[in-house]
């Protein structure tokens, strides 16, 4: 099975693809130009299309399962299969008949009419890394999966939308990057916001990014900012590389969060109320160097912080929900760690999102860089598989609900409707209103397309 080819960029339209053009089907209409362009008037209507979207209050949370979730132990169980492919779990029918899923998630069952899943994904390559730069970017990581060759998606938005607050980040990482979550060639205008501090430990969660120096006022903070300008403009007159400019913007939006109220609000995590904390699960301190069933206990107060930054306006947030990795004693971490973890705090946050009205405007895309082998290895676990994979989608245009995809009796292979990472990416893009077929001059100076192929999952919506 082979990817669909990617589009190639064409050598003579490189000059048009550094300047952004804007026209209206007026403009069109009145010079004639339509054919001339060589665009079709759906063409056009597109990208009127993606224009009306990007104008609207849309965000997307990204639930980053890292590690890679077996497709047998959450939404495509196989009860039928030899117990070496079924593994230790068995399925359980959900509020929509005819779709079940592992039977450790009775919460996520039962919400099944707000949410969907795809279970016919794939890609080529087993590395962890690897696997981030794919389905963050929708392009090849190249030779080094460590350092982002192309942009990720949250770049992209940050580049082609802009903040949608001004007082806050376009595109925030909770705690921290992984692999194919940076800018690359976009500068660094568009990385992420990083929390860094993270909500899912014991304590309250304060970013020190947002507490000025002691001793420092307000006046004096002001001061400090005026003269750092100065210095900065004379280093932007002998700046020839067009780095400064991405530097100073980037400055600029620090300087903007640091001083702000509304940023302030957005991450004050102990503004919510007791109850919906509880909601969502909340867990003391972790330790990120012990098992997969510690670490289960972070990522709840992580997907609740998300959910206040969209609320405030951030465009796109990427939570790290590792650390699927089950190649040892896989069950046990499953049963005692990650389901029902999972199990509580992904029906609360689509739950909440619904009921403040934003589960409309909010897509909320849940996956990991691949799957797991579908023949349990002998230790208890499942090993690097990215020949299929699920991913769970809801909000936005995702009518809740829907499978799409199948994988074959021992979840092997896609069976039926197969799907790549970049069919996501495109539903994602559409969806904000993002041009993917817009072009960026990498580090060589050569165009790149911000998706290299793939098309909207029509049948989620």
């Amino acid at each position: 099975m082979t990817h669909r080819p990617p589009v190639a960029a064409s050598r003579s339209g490189c000059r048009e693809f550094q300047r952004e053009t804007r026209l209206s089907r007026r403009t069109f209409l009145r010079a004639g130009a339509l054919g001339a362009a060589g665009l079709t008037l759906s063409d056009l209507l597109r990208h009127e299309s993606q224009a009306a979207a990007a104008n609207t209050e849309r965000s997307v949370i990204i639930l980053w399962m890292r590690g890679g979730p077996s497709q047998h132990e959450t939404w495509d169980p196989k009860p039928n299969a030899p117990a070496e492919y079924r593994g230790k779990f068995g399925a359980t029918s959900t509020a929509v008949p005819g779709i079940q899923i592992c039977d450790l998630l009775p919460n996520c069952a039962k919400l099944m009419d707000k949410w969907s899943i795809i279970r016919s994904l794939y890609h080529t390559n087993a590395g962890h890394s690897a696997g981030d730069q794919i389905l963050f970017t929708g392009h090849d990581p190249g030779l080094d999966p460590n350092v982002n060759v192309h942009p990720s998606c949250g770049s992209i938005v940050s580049e082609q939308l802009g903040h949608l607050t001004p007082q806050l980040p376009p595109y925030v990482m909770i705690p921290r990057q992984v692999p194919g979550t940076d800018s690359a060639y976009l500068g660094v205008a568009h990385k992420p916001f990083e929390t860094l501090e993270d909500p899912g430990v014991e304590g309250p969660f304060e970013l020190k990014n947002f507490s000025l120096v002691e001793g420092i006022s307000a006046s004096r903070f002001n001061e400090r900012r005026t003269l750092l300008a100065g210095f900065d403009q004379l280093r932007a007159q002998v700046d020839s590389s067009g780095q400064m400019e991405a530097v100073d913007k980037f400055q600029d939006q620090a300087w903007h969060i640091l001083s702000s109220d509304k940023a302030r609000d957005a991450f004050n995590l102990d503004a919510e109320p007791a109850h919906v904390r509880e909601r969502y699960g909340f867990m003391p301190r972790y330790d990120p160097g012990a098992s997969n069933r510690c670490s289960a206990a972070a990522f709840s107060q992580r997907m609740l912080l998300a959910r206040r930054l969209v609320e405030a306006g951030v465009r796109l947030v990427t939570v790290d929900c590792r650390w699927w990795d089950t190649h040892v004693e896989g069950f046990d971490s499953m049963e005692n760690g990650f389901l029902p973890r999972w199990d509580q705090c992904y029906p609360a946050l689509i739950q909440d999102l619904e009921e403040r009205g934003m589960l409309k405007n909010t897509m909320v895309v849940a996956w990991g860089e691949f799957g797991r082998t579908p023949r349990v290895n002998t230790n208890r676990g499942r090993d690097h598989y990215p020949n299929v994979f699920n991913a769970a989608l809801a909000g936005g245009p995702v009518e809740g609900g829907r499978v799409v995809g199948s994988s074959d009796a021992k979840g092997a292979f896609p069976l039926a409707n197969p799907k790549t990472p970049q069919d996501v990416l495109s539903t994602m893009y559409r969806f904000l209103g993002i041009d993917e077929s817009k072009h960026y001059l990498n580090n060589a100076g050569r165009p790149i397309r911000t998706l290299p192929f793939g098309q909207p999952i029509d049948e989620l919506g």
